[in-house]
């Protein structure tokens, strides 16, 4: 049997997708230049910002691609795919870093003989900067989600995630009428032919929203155009998705719902208390790990918003369910030809 080349002679091509990120687009280049395994080419794809992000990434050597129009973090995936020469591409969205050993760790994943097409990395605990209450949520939450989610998994991560050319190919283009859950569209695709793997052997660090609004607004978003997708599929994704969480969303509504009749009939506030409980519950270790790294009074604060968010998606879910029902373009928005 012919024995494999080794790792550093894979070609990588780091897909950059880039839209008004000119706080972070310096720190998320260099730290593709820092990689222990150089990538073979650094495509940035200028999704028509209107800030300073162009002439930064401009600084530094890539291949710098400039959308007509905005397009979405889908088109502008598909359009860096289109100019990438490797057999791996390295998916970094632009307000992410990645840590030195990002690119070596996941070229040696994907050429085991477990077969990976894809492998999706975790991040840090700490934000790319110093956060308020907000941001540091947010961070601590989409950290300990995939940390305790690695292993096989039916979803995507495409912020920070590696796919061998030959996999990507068979999946399909990015769909880009799916603005806010292509990744979930794209990795269900691929995860029909090869497994994929969520793993902190591939690390970065990310600045995300540091406001409550945008957050909300954001996970009903998703969760409603998620409705069709989770219908068509018949069944959860693996991975983060847990019946768990799922019951600690519902109990976070039903948490919500119950204050204005306790405050009414203040006997029903132990019913808004064993709904809370239950809520926590669902989900404990989160609570565990949030104590550990910040205290008991950050606690309280992560429970608030973990409650509002989960508000949200459930708001998110009903209106799709509802749409599904009434609209029958939103029951096809998964069976939409991809360009």
């Amino acid at each position: 049997m012919a024995e494999k080349p080794s790792d550093d002679r894979v070609t990588v091509s780091v897909v950059v997708p880039m839209y008004n990120d000119s706080r972070t687009i310096d720190l998320c280049l260099a730290s593709v230049h820092a990689q222990s395994m150089p990538a073979h080419e650094v495509i940035v794809v200028d999704d028509a910002s209107t800030d300073t992000s162009a002439a930064s990434a401009a600084r530094h050597p890539c291949l710098l691609v400039r959308a007509d129009a905005n397009g979405g973090p889908g088109a502008s995936r598909n359009l860096g795919v289109r100019h990438a020469t490797g057999e791996v591409i390295f998916f970094l969205d632009a307000d992410v870093t990645m840590h030195p050993d990002a690119i070596r760790n996941a070229v040696r994943l994907l050429r085991g003989d477990e077969g990976y097409g894809a492998v999706f990395g975790v991040p840090d605990k700490e934000p790319l900067f110093a956060e308020g209450l907000v941001g540091q949520y947010r961070i601590l939450q989409y950290h300990y989600w995939r940390k305790s989610a690695e292993g096989l998994v039916s979803g995507g991560f495409y912020a920070l995630g590696a796919v061998t050319r030959e996999a990507f190919d068979r999946a399909g283009w990015f769909n880009p009428a799916l603005r806010q859950t292509e990744e979930i569209d794209h990795a269900e695709r691929l995860s029909r032919s090869y497994p994929m793997l969520l793993t902190s052997q591939v690390r970065g660090r990310l600045s995300d929203e540091s406001r409550m609004v945008p957050i909300l607004r954001k996970a009903f978003r998703r969760s409603r155009l998620r409705v069709p997708f989770y219908l068509r599929r018949g069944r959860a994704m693996q991975g983060m998705e847990t019946g768990g969480r799922a019951a600690a969303a519902v109990l976070a509504a039903s948490t919500l719902l119950s204050v204005p009749a306790a405050v009414l009939f203040p006997p029903l506030a132990l019913l808004t208390a064993a709904l809370l409980g239950g809520f926590v519950a669902s989900d404990l270790g989160q609570y565990v790990f949030v104590r550990r790294e910040r205290g008991w009074g950050f606690v309280v604060f992560f429970t608030a918003a973990h409650l509002l968010m989960n508000t949200a998606v459930v708001a998110g879910l009903a209106t799709g369910l509802l749409e599904w029902l009434l609209r029958p373009r939103f029951r096809s928005l998964y069976e939409e030809v991809v360009p």
